[in-house]
């Protein structure tokens, strides 16, 4: 590798680490850095996969003091995160990615909404709003939460970009209000959503090993000041961030599709 490759590769993966610590969707910037530099769509997929969830223990530790607020609900979302992770990565490796491609967009451009909408979806639920130590109370939105997490977390483990604004989609129609807690929770199951992809992609001999761990340190450092300057915001000004990341996410993901 060229020193303009390695540097390239760093700078992309910190860029992607405060990215996925905010909102999510930095696999919009290592995955094409990677072909840009030649390497194979899938090889670079699952590459980026694997430095950027080994990057996310700083996140996790920008986080740590909110760890506590969210374990209550770590049995609830962790199970469907882990299957649909598991599930994802299984139809990447095995079938046809094509289909599942072209849905992208619309998911990330739903889920985007969906969360500049939130607001509107919890005064309509405002009898079921919950803050991050109480389960809700609907057994109706909590059923659907996790179906939607499940197909959240398959397509993580098929792909990954934007699962961030989908999971925080999903916690604001519970009625979670707290956006820093919904930021740790998100990375939390995000991070074993791509354990588990990773570990798929890592058997099946798809890492390019230089230049993950290339990118696994700059993905370091941008998870821990993403997950550390995201903090310091008013949670209205994380979320107007976070919706402005979701429209240009998919703002490119419909150009790389057209």
């Amino acid at each position: 590798m060229s020193w303009l490759e390695i540097i390239s590769l760093l700078a992309a993966a910190c860029a992607a680490g405060v990215i996925n610590a905010v909102a999510g969707g930095g696999t919009l910037i290592t995955f094409p850095v990677l072909i840009l530099f030649g390497v194979p769509p899938m090889i670079a997929n699952a590459t980026s996969t694997l430095s950027l969830v080994l990057g996310i223990s700083g996140s996790l530790y920008g986080f740590r003091d909110r760890l506590a607020q969210v374990r209550p609900w770590f049995k609830t979302f962790i199970p469907v995160s882990i299957a649909g992770g598991w599930l994802g990565s299984l139809l990447l490796t095995r079938g046809s990615e094509e289909f599942f491609t072209r849905l992208v967009p619309y998911l990330v451009l739903f889920a985007t909404v969906l969360f500049m909408l939130q607001g509107v979806v919890r005064r309509r639920v405002a009898h079921r709003t919950v803050d991050l130590q109480s389960p809700p109370s609907g057994r109706w939105h909590l059923a659907t939460a996790l179906l939607f997490q499940f197909l959240v977390s398959v397509y993580g483990g098929y792909f990954g970009a934007g699962i961030g604004i989908l999971m925080l989609a999903t916690l604001g129609f519970l009625g979670f209000s707290d956006i820093h807690g919904m930021n740790t929770l998100k990375n939390v199951l995000g991070s074993l959503i791509n354990i588990v992809a990773a570990f798929w992609f890592t058997v099946s001999g798809l890492i390019d090993w230089p230049r993950m761990g290339i990118m696994t340190v700059g993905a370091v450092i941008g998870y821990y000041l993403g997950a550390t300057w995201s903090q310091r915001l008013p949670q209205s000004g994380v979320r107007k961030l976070i919706t402005v990341i979701g429209l240009i996410i998919t703002a490119v993901m419909f150009w790389r599709l057209r």
